[in-house]
C-alpha cells in the first residue's frame, strides 16, 4: 500500500479547507437570504399560478443544494478525519489505494473507483461521483 507524502498530504488539506470555506460561504448566504426574506404566502406575493409554481420549485431547487453543500461539508469532516488516523487514500470498502490524480479532484473521496462503481449502482439515486474521477 502507497502512502501518501507529507506534501501530498497537505496539498489535499490544502484543497479541503478550500472547498470548505467555498461551501461555508455558500451556506451562509443561503441562510442569510432565507431569514431576511420576508413570511410569504403564494396567493399575496406571487402573481399567477405559473409564477406560484416557479417559486415553488426555486425553494425546493434551493434546499436540495443546501442539502447537497452540507453533505459535501460532512465529506470534507470525515475525510480529515481519515487524514488524522492515517487511512486517507485507502478504499473504505476493499483497502485499496485510491489514485492521487481521484483525490486531487475528489479530495473527500474514501472509494477507489471499482468500489465507488458498487456503491452507486447498491445505492442508486445517491450523489454520483463520476466513475473516471
Amino acid at each position: 500500500m502507497t502512502e501518501l507524502s507529507d506534501k501530498e498530504l497537505a496539498t489535499m488539506r490544502a484543497k479541503l479547507d478550500a472547498r470548505e470555506a467555498e461551501l461555508g460561504a455558500q451556506v451562509r448566504s443561503v441562510n442569510e437570504e432565507a431569514e431576511e426574506a420576508p413570511s410569504r404566502s403564494p396567493p399575496e406575493n406571487v402573481g399567477d399560478i405559473g409564477d406560484q409554481g416557479e417559486e415553488l420549485i426555486r425553494g425546493a431547487v434551493r434546499h436540495a443544494e443546501m442539502e447537497r453543500d452540507q453533505m459535501e461539508l460532512r465529506q470534507i469532516a470525515d475525510a480529515r478525519e481519515r487524514m488524522d488516523h492515517g487511512t486517507y487514500g485507502t478504499c473504505v470498502d476493499c483497502g485499496a489505494d485510491i489514485p492521487l490524480a481521484r483525490l486531487e479532484v475528489l479530495p473527500f473521496s474514501n472509494r477507489c473507483i471499482s468500489c465507488q462503481e458498487k456503491y452507486e449502482t447498491a445505492h442508486p439515486g445517491g450523489v454520483r461521483i463520476p466513475p473516471a474521477l
